[in-house]
C-alpha cells in the first residue's frame, strides 16, 4: 500500500467522534458524482489494501481542474479516458493540482499534464521529494537504509525483503513533469468562479497542500484529515532522526485555527464528512494517548519493533512491517524530542529505547 494510511491506531481507548456523512450515494470505482456547483467527486480504484481514492474535478472556465490523479496503472488510465469523454464532456483539463507526493495522488499527473499540455500545481517540497524518490528506481538499496532497519531490530529476512523491494516507489508514478507551478501556504487561487486557499500541513508528507473554499464551505483535505483512518506518520532512512509526529500534531492544531468547523471535508479516502474540528481533536488526543502508552512501556528498554503493541490494535505482519516501524520510530523520536526517552545502540548497532 503506497499511500501509507492504515486503520486508526489511536482508537484503542476512545470511540471516533460522531461525524456526519451527508451523501447516501457513493460513486463506484471509476464513476463520478456532482456534489457542489462545478465540483465532481471521482472515485478511483487502487491496487492496494486501501482499495480506492477520492479525486476531484473543478470546473475551470472552459475546462476542468483536476485535484489528485490516482496511481499509475492501465486501469486508472482507462477510467480517466472514460471520465474525460463522459462526465467532463470532452472538455480539456486546464491544470492538475496534487495535494502531495504519494503515488496514489501524483501517479497519473505526468500522463494527464502531457495529454492536455497543462501545468502541474504542487508545493515545492512535495515536488522535489517525489522527483528524488522516483530517481531511486533501479538502484540497489543503500547501506544507510540497511543500517536504519538493522537499528530498528529487523531480522535478516526482513532486510533482504527491503533490499528486493527498494526503488518500487516510482513504479506507481508516470514520468513526472519537468516543471511545475508552486503552491504555498496562504495562496488564494482562482479556479473557475471560486477562490481556493492553500492550507499546508506536514507530518504525513513534507508540505501537504489542502484547498479551502470559504464561499462554498469546502475543504479538499487530501490525506491530512481522514474520517475513519489515521494517515501514516513515519520516520524513513533518509532522515532517521526526524520528528514528523511533532510536525503532524502541530499541523492538525493549526488547521483548526485556519479552517472553520462548518466546512464539508472532502478527504482522499473514505467519504466526505462534516465534523472537522472534532476529527482534528480526536486525532491529536489519540496520538497523545499512544505516546503515553508507549512511554509507560519503556520502563524496560525496547527496540522499535518491540513497541507495536502500544501503538496498534492489529497484529503487525510482514506486509506492513515497514509502515509500522516507521510510525513506531515517529512516536519514539517525538518522545526523545520531548526529553522523555533516550536511545542507546548495542554492539550490533540496534537501538534500544528507554524512559529517560
Amino acid at each position: 500500500m503506497q499511500d501509507g494510511t492504515q486503520e486508526d491506531p489511536t482508537d484503542i481507548a476512545e470511540r471516533r467522534p460522531a461525524l456526519v456523512y451527508p451523501f447516501e450515494t457513493v460513486p463506484e470505482d471509476g464513476e463520478t458524482l456532482e456534489i457542489a456547483p462545478g465540483l465532481i467527486w471521482i472515485r478511483m480504484g487502487l491496487p492496494f489494501a486501501l482499495a480506492h481514492i477520492n479525486l476531484w474535478a473543478i470546473r475551470d472556465g472552459e475546462g476542468w481542474a483536476i485535484v489528485d490523479t490516482g496511481v499509475q496503472t492501465r486501469e486508472t488510465a482507462a477510467a480517466w479516458r472514460k471520465i474525460f469523454a463522459g462526465t467532463l464532456e470532452g472538455k480539456p483539463v486546464t491544470r492538475v493540482f496534487v495535494t502531495h507526493m504519494h503515488p496514489d495522488h501524483i501517479g497519473m499527473a505526468g500522463w494527464i499534464t502531457r495529454k492536455f499540455n497543462c501545468r502541474l500545481w504542487m508545493s515545492r517540497l512535495e515536488y522535489i521529494s517525489c522527483r528524488m524518490l522516483t530517481a531511486d528506481t533501479g538502484r540497489e538499496a543503500p547501506d544507510d537504509g540497511v543500517r536504519f532497519y538493522n537499528a530498528a531490530g529487523w531480522d535478516e529476512e526482513s532486510i533482504e525483503t527491503y533490499k528486493a523491494r527498494f526503488g518500487g516507489f516510482g513504479k506507481g508514478v508516470h514520468a513526472m513533469p519537468d516543471s511545475y507551478r508552486r503552491l504555498s501556504e496562504g495562496d488564494d487561487i482562482q479556479i473557475g468562479d471560486y477562490s481556493w486557499r492553500v492550507v499546508v500541513g506536514s507530518g504525513h508528507s513534507p508540505e501537504h497542500a489542502c484547498l479551502y473554499n470559504q464561499e462554498l464551505k469546502l475543504l479538499i483535505s487530501g490525506d491530512q484529515v481522514l474520517p475513519k483512518i489515521s494517515s501514516n506518520v513515519s520516520v524513513f532512512p533518509t532522515e532517521p532522526d526526524g520528528d514528523p509526529l511533532t510536525d503532524w500534531l502541530t499541523s492538525l492544531a493549526r488547521i483548526k485555527t485556519l479552517v472553520p468547523d462548518d466546512v464539508l471535508v472532502l478527504p482522499a479516502h473514505n467519504e466526505p464528512f462534516h465534523g472537522l474540528h472534532a476529527r482534528l481533536d480526536h486525532l491529536i488526543r489519540g496520538h497523545e494517548r499512544a505516546l503515553t502508552r508507549l512511554l509507560s512501556s519503556l520502563a524496560v528498554p525496547k527496540r522499535s519493533i518491540d513497541v507495536f503493541g502500544s501503538l496498534f490494535a492489529r497484529k503487525i505482519g510482514p506486509e506492513v512491517l515497514g509502515m509500522a516501524t516507521g510510525e513506531s520510530l515517529a512516536h519514539l523520536n517525538c518522545l526523545i524530542g520531548r526529553g522523555k526517552v533516550v536511545a542507546e545502540p548495542d554492539e550490533q548497532g540496534v537501538l534500544w529505547y528507554r524512559a529517560a
